[in-house]
């Protein structure tokens, strides 16, 4: 048995079972591996390798599992890094194996070689590299185990390739072991309890940890049992239902009014799951000093990032219904806080009130798009301001129906789309990108065709870098506008030369039929939207980042 075929062995036998690859020489035995296993894993291959590490990362994020991304050293490497970031700011499970250098050629700047451990040092949970073939399936092993355990986070394995070729003998894989779970201390509930009690307007921030223990619905028991409103961390809306009555919006890059009001009024922040990003916290001017603050997330790390009453280094699912067991009832004024934000929120995601320079409302077309797909659609968003119409105005009612990188990534949406497919075969993937993002990546459309994936991209036409602009504009007037107005080829046409069938919508009245279409096609399809760049985002305080 050669090094690959431990490898693949190892993963087998933990459960990884997609895997997306760019190939190279330097791991040909892995490819061999996977060739021989026939059906056990099911290799896709996308046309980069930031494709490959960002369908990685969404099937990782949908799932819980993760895939295996698979790369060459050097260059390749290199382009799958954006993926690894993605995937550690969004603490998800992903494993990428780069080929290597030969063990003899290491240290003298041999073809493509890169130092990986001080590369992805900074990034990975861990960057791990087998001294022996015999030793593969024990890194590889231990590479699974480290992605999901505590928080989730990509790992990098580094394949030398004399060792990817060596006989690794007869080792066998180490067991599965499923991963650790923690709950809350007795004393830590005591005293969270106390402060949810106290509190006048306790209110929950819900992050990425709730997605990834399948904790909506013990944060449903939660919210109903304290009476504690409930938002969403930053392009985390699948957290927690948003036609519920608890539910006061997504933190998103802008802040409205009515959540200005609640994080003023709110006396106690609890923060579920969540490593309490930037954008959720507005640059961390959340929680204020004179706020109590209650965070619960499963890495020490975290945790000692900010100044807690409690600070709990546990799971959600274990600490949420422990917490549900020992709070009181809510006061009826509480109640009436928390729906008055609801009702504020409901009517703030109703469209109709954004007047539109162009022929084609994007806030319909979500609203129109809602109306027609599934409520277990996953929804992916690259970065961009027209991300911020589908936030705003597309209601997430199901757990792991949302995707898009909290890292700002550009390029993530239409090869997490091809992950997203592979992760939910049966429910349909709709990808919005904008003009600037699909052409970075936008040739995963091809990997689509090929693999038949079911995947729906919605390409938003502003011909800018539409964020961008609007900062030039707002500080130096239209005369500072400069690099960021685009040419684009016809994409309804790039889309055909791709083998998918594709709609050009340039009216509101065109996306329902285009929509519609879309979805009955048999594999992917592309609608290309016309926008004009006056209708860059639905906030009047339009920031970039």
């Amino acid at each position: 048995m050669d090094g690959g075929q431990a490898l693949v062995r190892t993963l087998i036998e933990h459960g990884v079972d997609t895997a997306f690859s760019v190939p190279g020489e330097s791991y040909l035995p892995i490819l061999r591996a996977i060739q021989n296993a026939g059906n056990a894993i099911k290799l896709i291959t996308p046309r980069h390798e930031s494709g490959v590490t960002f369908a990685a990362e969404a099937y990782g994020k949908l799932t819980g599992r993760p895939a295996a991304g698979l790369v060459s050293r050097g260059p390749g490497a290199t382009n799958a890094s954006i993926g690894v970031h993605t995937a550690a700011q969004d603490s998800t499970p992903l494993l990428l194996f780069v080929g290597h250098v030969p063990t003899t050629s290491k240290g003298r700047e041999a073809f493509q070689e890169i130092d990986y451990h001080q590369m992805f040092g900074k990034v990975a949970k861990a960057v791990l590299e087998p001294e022996s073939s015999a030793q593969i399936p024990e890194i590889v092993a231990r590479a699974i185990t480290l992605t999901t355990a505590g928080r989730p986070g990509p790992v990098v394995v580094v394949m030398p390739k004399d060792i990817t070729e060596g006989d690794a003998g007869d080792a066998q894989p180490p067991a599965p072991r499923p991963r650790a779970r923690a709950g809350m201390a007795p004393d830590d509930v005591i005293q969270a309890a106390a402060l949810i009690n106290s509190a006048v307007r306790p209110l929950v921030i819900a992050g990425e940890m709730v997605s990834i223990d399948d904790a909506t619905p013990a944060l449903i028991a939660f919210a109903e049992a304290s009476g504690a409103a409930v938002s969403a961390a930053y392009r985390r809306q699948d957290a927690f239902p948003n036609e519920h009555a608890a539910y006061i919006g997504h933190l998103e890059i802008n802040r409205v009014a009515f959540q200005e009001k609640a994080f003023a009024e709110a006396d106690l922040i609890i923060a579920v799951g969540c490593r309490m990003d930037g954008i959720s916290t507005q640059e961390f001017a959340i929680p204020r000093a004179d706020q109590k603050f209650i965070h619960i997330f499963p890495d020490r790390e975290v945790l000692a990032r900010y100044s807690s009453d409690v600070a709990s280094p546990a799971d959600v699912v274990p600490a949420l219904q422990a917490l549900t067991d020992a709070v009181a009832r809510p006061t009826s004024s509480r109640l009436e806080w928390r729906d008055g934000l609801h009702a504020a929120f409901d009517a703030f995601a109703r469209p109709g009130s954004i007047h539109i320079h162009g022929q084609v409302d994007l806030a319909a077309c979500v609203a129109e798009m809602q109306s027609q797909v599934p409520d277990d659609a996953v929804i992916l968003c690259d970065s961009g301001t027209f991300a911020r119409w589908v936030h705003r105005y597309y209601r997430f009612n199901a757990p792991h129906t949302q995707a898009g990188p909290m890292s700002g990534a550009m390029g993530y949406a239409v090869p997490g789309a091809v992950g997203a497919a592979l992760a939910k075969p049966h429910a349909p993937a709709v990808a919005f990108v904008g003009d600037g993002g699909f052409l970075m990546s936008g040739q995963e459309l091809v990997t689509a065709v090929q693999h038949r994936l079911k995947l729906i991209c919605i390409l938003c036409d502003n011909g800018a870098w539409g964020s961008i602009m609007v900062s030039q504009q707002r500080r130096y007037g239209e005369e500072g506008v400069h690099g960021t107005r685009l040419q684009s080829p016809d994409f309804a046409k790039v889309a055909e030369g791709y083998g998918l069938k594709s709609f050009r919508v340039e009216r509101t009245a065109d996306f329902g039929p285009a929509m519609a279409a879309a979805l009955a096609t048999d594999g992917p399809a592309l609608l290309h939207l016309l926008l004009d760049d006056r209708d860059v985002s639905p906030f009047t305080d339009e920031v970039s980042v």
